[in-house]
């Protein structure tokens, strides 16, 4: 027996919201808009979803399942400290980049003090960056890692691949700049290639080998300027 029609208006109905979401956000989100991109009756959205608040969490869940289902899938592989960490920046960068309309809209409704995209974050951005964090906390416990404050190395790492990503994403969406300019841009930023360029970067900077590097240097440096010191004396 072929499935009921209705079983797949629940998808039609989100990906609707997703399109609509990056410029309407919680606030503007219209469930008779929704509703009839997806080309779906209001009935039928109410069965579903409830209501419009359970409809906004259902939208920003579903888009980060499959990015944190990708994260637990590379945290379980057997590879080493080092691999698993390279494929989960990856993973959550590629995740901003692919989302990054998606996931500014969700911010700005936070900050602006939008209960749906507060939760949203509040109940998952811990779990990612948990993940994140017990990686870094391993990869330092091997001594690959420098002996930071985790949440310096996890800075390090978020500058390097998610700022770039919104802020350059922004500029390049945002239709402003040249199009010679905009795909420049999007070459040396927003390319699966920029992307392992930086994770790269962002790795050699809180890696233990350069941090031991920087150390001996500080040490020769202090050894060069104590017989000057010493002579002025």
């Amino acid at each position: 027996m072929p499935p009921r029609p209705s079983r797949n208006l629940d998808r039609a109905l989100l990906a609707a919201g997703r399109e609509l979401f990056p410029d309407r956000g919680c606030a503007g989100m219209s469930v008779r808009e929704v509703a009839e991109m997806a080309g779906v009756n209001l009935g039928m959205f109410h069965y579903h979803f409830k209501s419009r608040e359970a409809f906004l969490r259902a939208l920003m869940q579903q888009s980060y399942e499959g990015m944190f289902a990708t994260l637990s899938l590379e945290v379980s592989r057997p590879l080493d400290t080092a691999t698993t960490l390279r494929h989960v920046l990856r993973a959550i960068a590629r995740f901003v980049r692919d989302n990054r309309r998606f996931l500014a809209r969700v911010l700005a409704d936070a900050l602006s003090g939008e209960d749906c995209a507060r939760d949203f974050l509040r109940d998952n951005l811990p779990r990612h960056l948990n993940l994140l964090r017990a990686l870094i906390a391993q990869g330092q416990k091997e001594g690959l890692i420098a002996a930071v404050p985790l949440t310096q190395a996890m800075g390090v790492c978020a500058g390097s691949l998610a700022m770039p990503i919104l802020a350059g994403g922004a500029m390049i969406d945002s239709g402003m700049l040249e199009p010679a300019t905009a795909r420049a841009l999007d070459a040396t930023l927003l390319t699966n290639e920029a992307i392992d360029q930086r994770i790269e970067m962002a790795l050699r900077a809180i890696s233990a080998d350069r941090d031991a590097k920087h150390g001996a240097r500080g040490t020769r440096r202090e050894a060069r300027e104590a017989p000057r010191s010493r002579s002025k004396r």
